[in-house]
């Protein structure tokens, strides 16, 4: 004869659904973390990469500075990018305040030598950095 009497209910019943549920709070907040870290490395990347528009773009402008050194010794590449002299200036002020945000660059000479120190600038807030970044360089022509 089967019995229709009900198993005792168990002192232990739902306790799975809490570990699960704790299971699933732990894991979300180990995601949020990670995401976080993955916002942080975003960041710091794209001042890498700001940082490394500047170098190159300095180190281009002496490049065509050497290629115009007649031109250097006169004062024709002395310029904070207000008024450009000469064509590469005007190009080169173009590209720094195109490539990176709020982007101006310098050029000054020490008066009869040919040392001359390139200043690019720009904005890095976006990045989580300062707000004013500067790439200087002091070179000779």
């Amino acid at each position: 004869m089967p019995s229709n009497r009900l198993p005792p209910c168990s002192s232990q019943s739902g306790f799975t659904l809490v570990e699960v549920l704790v299971a699933v709070i732990i894991l979300s907040i180990g995601l949020l973390g990670l995401a976080g870290l993955q916002a942080a490395a975003i960041r710091a990347n794209d001042s890498s990469y700001q940082r490394s528009q500047a170098a190159m773009l300095a180190y281009s402008i002496a490049d065509s500075m050497r290629a115009n050194r007649p031109a250097v010794l006169t004062g024709g590449y002395d310029t904070d990018c207000t008024s450009p002299a000469n064509a590469d200036l005007t190009n080169w002020c173009t590209t720094v305040s195109t490539a990176l945000p709020g982007g101006t660059g310098s050029i000054t000479r020490v008066t009869n030598t040919f040392r001359v120190t390139i200043t690019v600038q720009w904005n890095d807030l976006r990045a989580g950095g300062p707000s004013n970044q500067q790439f200087v360089i002091a070179t000779q022509i």
